[in-house]
């Protein structure tokens, strides 16, 4: 690192190669839901940087350091990916511009948030239109037709939605697991359908970011390795009580979008070393157990602000315990 660049240079620096690193989860997403993820891409970075500018002007602070640093664009991106595809318009909105004001800038900005604003949008959006936050779809449209749904323009296509693998296995009552992958279309060959290989494309990109040491290891492998452990212990094989395999649980929902840009954010996230060990733990641990027994088919977005709160006791215990982890 040059001894002359300032700490604004290099969060701009880690800002684009998290970007870099979101690409190929997001041309896989592209590539199973088709145009919705570009114009939720497009809605969520427009409305970070307008909110962005809006409240650098209220505090009378110059735009271009603001607007240039990159956290912005990065939580519009993570949200984004982590929206239902062709999702109103409005939600997009409403979930970006409430994620970085309720989440990031009534505590003065970049740097003192103690959520993460991208889950935190996300939260509230669920919690405000539980409805069209599961609207997710069966299949990609062309642009037209993208347009059309998202704006609420023209006629919808109609039968466009199903159910996510993590929700047909959460309201399953009598299906083997083995009934579930042969029969229900959102399973495909090791957990949802498609979205398998969207968590392999955002794995390679946390594994680049663990290359060029833009995140460290500890928050990734405890969340993986407590969801591994704790959905092998529940698991009882393809009965239909089962909760599913671990295989199942870390290729679903929003698993490696979370493990390796979620957690990994610097500012609500634990620093110390053991401390985000811990975190990452936390995390998933509760991803399961909501996933499993809560109101809401992926949990990661709520196990991460249920552990944003913990992130001071964490501390506490890492200082007192003085245990060292490897950075």
């Amino acid at each position: 690192m040059s001894p002359l660049e300032t700490p604004d240079d290099r969060l701009q620096q880690a800002m684009k190669r998290v970007l870099l690193a979101t690409l190929p989860g997001l041309l896989a997403l592209f590539w199973l839901y088709g145009w919705g993820v570009l114009i939720n891409l497009i809605l969520s970075i427009t409305t970070a940087l307008i909110v962005e500018a809006g409240v650098t002007r209220l505090r009378r602070q110059p735009l271009q350091p603001v607007l240039s640093d990159g956290s912005a664009v990065v939580s519009a991106t993570l949200l984004a990916a982590a929206l239902p595809p062709y999702c109103p318009w409005w939600l997009t909105v409403t979930a970006m511009a409430s994620g970085l004001l309720l989440g990031k800038h009534v505590y003065g900005g970049v740097g003192k948030n103690p959520f993460n604003p991208a889950m935190l949008g996300f939260a509230l959006a669920m919690l405000m239109f539980a409805q069209p936050m599961t609207h997710w779809p069966a299949h990609g449209m062309d642009v037209v037709a993208a347009v059309h749904q998202v704006f609420n323009v023209g006629s919808a296509p109609d039968a466009w939605v199903q159910a996510t693998a993590l929700d047909s296995l959460r309201i399953n009552k009598s299906l083997t697991m083995d009934e579930l992958f042969a029969s229900n279309p959102a399973f495909g060959r090791f957990g949802g359908r498609g979205v398998e290989w969207v968590n392999l494309a955002f794995l390679a990109g946390g594994l680049f970011l663990l290359q060029r040491r833009v995140i460290g290891w500890q928050a990734p492998v405890g969340m993986l390795a407590s969801l591994f452990v704790v959905s092998l212990l529940c698991w009882n094989g393809s009965g239909s009580d089962s909760h599913g395999s671990p295989l199942f649980h870390l290729l679903s929902g929003a698993t490696m979008l979370g493990a390796f840009f979620i957690i990994t954010e610097p500012v609500s996230g634990a620093r110390s070393a053991l401390a985000r060990l811990l975190f990452g733990v936390g995390v998933g641990l509760l991803t399961y157990l909501i996933r499993t027994w809560g109101g809401y088919p992926d949990g990661v977005a709520f196990a991460v602000l249920l552990m944003n709160l913990c992130v001071p006791t964490l501390e506490r215990f890492a200082a007192s315990r003085q245990i060292q982890v490897s950075p």
